[in-house]
């Protein structure tokens, strides 16, 4: 059932005296774009006929083919509470289409639609909770971002150690008055590092709030005169920043993961989800993990999982089984980070799960020992095996999986995998300053 009717929001723009909306959309790479329009657009706008250039937006159309709309989800309309209370602005979240009305196959919103309705098709809706972590930097005397945090808190400290803790707070009330349920919000591990968790959601929800939860931190952060970073290891020697992603399937109103004759009161098709993600994680970690900078993450010490095992309790494992059970059963998958596009993410560990389902895979045996403790001969005994170590091998499996390019469309595939090279090939060609400290001098 539908949250608003177009004539609820003609009716709140001009009761809440909103000047500017937003029509927000994003890219494939995950950067959110919008269209901003005066209220008296509202009605065009509701009737789908905002335009924008889609050349102009890295991995849409070509110059010739440019044309594209934005059709408005109504459900998502809200003010954004930081912006000026008189003349308000809100916002709107839009599906991008074509101009014959079908909806484009590049829109990563309509990605994650269409594997939804795969699994409406066999039945099942997809929740998924998130669990963001960022950094909150000091800026310089230009207002540019530096790595100082001016912090000397670690896990779960409070202030005055923890400088960031206002700033938090500000982050959740704001989002309180957006419609969130705001579950829980701690500093984490590394200086400067925090968390905050919100509520489980439908996938699509769940992504939409992914978006506006990080457009929250980015601007309420800027205006406390610090910057914010989803950047998955912004600091050398401490520990990067995650998205834990936690998933359940429902049906017909239950949670289909839950078995109480289980021993670990898990059902089948919660192992053969697991065997599935386990089976595409590495085809589909370019999307998970996109950036060059996320596999500087991806490396042992650092809490972050590198090594393709599940677990009932063991936090060292990919896939990590949290403690509650019956509704709350769920599978939290330990490898995203927070730069990834939420819709492809969840596009493509819905796809990968559910492709376990189809084929009724086995996982592997669950591993209860700490696998960072392991060395090379365990894991092999243990037949352990690793994600990708850099962005270019993530993207060569991504290639390789027939299950996750199919998730994505040949469309996303190939502008996704053109870019990615391209960032690729940037980096592997700069010299770094470590290369001219180690090299310069002694060569």
């Amino acid at each position: 059932m539908s949250k608003y009717t177009r004539e609820d929001i003609i009716r709140m723009v001009q009761e809440e005296d909103i000047q500017f909306i937003r029509m927000q959309f994003t890219d494939i790479f995950g950067q959110l774009k919008n269209v901003a329009i005066t209220a008296s657009q509202i009605e065009k706008a509701l009737n789908n006929q905002i335009m924008m250039d889609g050349s102009s937006i890295e991995g849409f159309v070509r110059i010739e083919e440019s044309d594209q709309y934005l059709y408005p989800d109504l459900d998502t309309f809200t003010i954004l509470p930081w912006r000026p209370q008189y003349g308000k602005v809100a916002r709107l979240i839009c599906d991008v289409h074509n101009p014959d009305g079908t909806p484009f196959v590049g829109d990563p919103r309509n990605v994650l639609k269409r594997t939804l309705q795969r699994a409406k098709d066999m039945g099942f809706s997809f929740n998924a909770g998130p669990e963001l972590e960022f950094f909150l930097f000091q800026t310089d005397e230009d207002g540019r971002p530096t790595t100082r945090t001016g912090d000397e808190a670690s896990y779960f400290d409070l202030g005055p150690l923890d400088h960031g803790e206002s700033t938090r707070r500000e982050v959740c009330l704001s989002l309180e008055q957006m419609g969130f349920e705001i579950e829980a919000s701690h500093h984490e591990v590394a200086a400067g590092q925090h968390e905050i968790d919100f509520k489980y959601a439908e996938a699509l929800t769940a992504a939409d709030n992914i978006m506006t939860f990080k457009l929250a931190v980015k601007t309420l952060a800027q205006k406390n005169g610090l910057h914010a970073t989803f950047m998955p290891k912004p600091v050398y020697g401490t520990a990067g920043s995650g998205m834990h992603v936690n998933m359940s399937l429902f049906k017909d109103g239950k949670n289909v993961f839950y078995d109480e004759s289980d021993p670990r009161k898990l059902s089948s098709l919660a192992y053969q989800f697991i065997a599935g993600l386990l089976r595409h994680a590495q085809g589909f970690c370019a999307i998970t993990n996109p950036l060059v900078n996320s596999y500087k993450r991806l490396v042992p010490g650092y809490e972050a999982p590198c090594y393709l095992a599940w677990s009932s309790s063991n936090r060292s494992a990919l896939i990590r089984i949290p403690a509650p059970r019956g509704q709350s059963t769920r599978l939290e998958l330990r490898s995203p980070d927070p730069s990834c596009n939420p819709y492809l993410t969840f596009a493509v560990c819905l796809a990968a799960g559910l492709d376990g389902i189809e084929k009724q895979l086995t996982p592997p045996p669950e591993i209860t020992e700490n696998i960072y403790a392991m060395d090379e001969a365990a894991l092999a005994a243990h037949h352990i095996a690793s994600l990708p170590g850099t962005l270019e091998a993530a993207i060569s499996a991504m290639e390789n999986d027939q299950v996750v390019t199919a998730a994505l469309g040949a469309h996303v595939t190939g502008q996704y995998v053109t870019g990615k090279l391209r960032e690729w090939e940037e980096y592997r060609t700069q010299v770094s300053q470590w290369e001219l400290e180690k090299y310069l001098v002694i060569y």
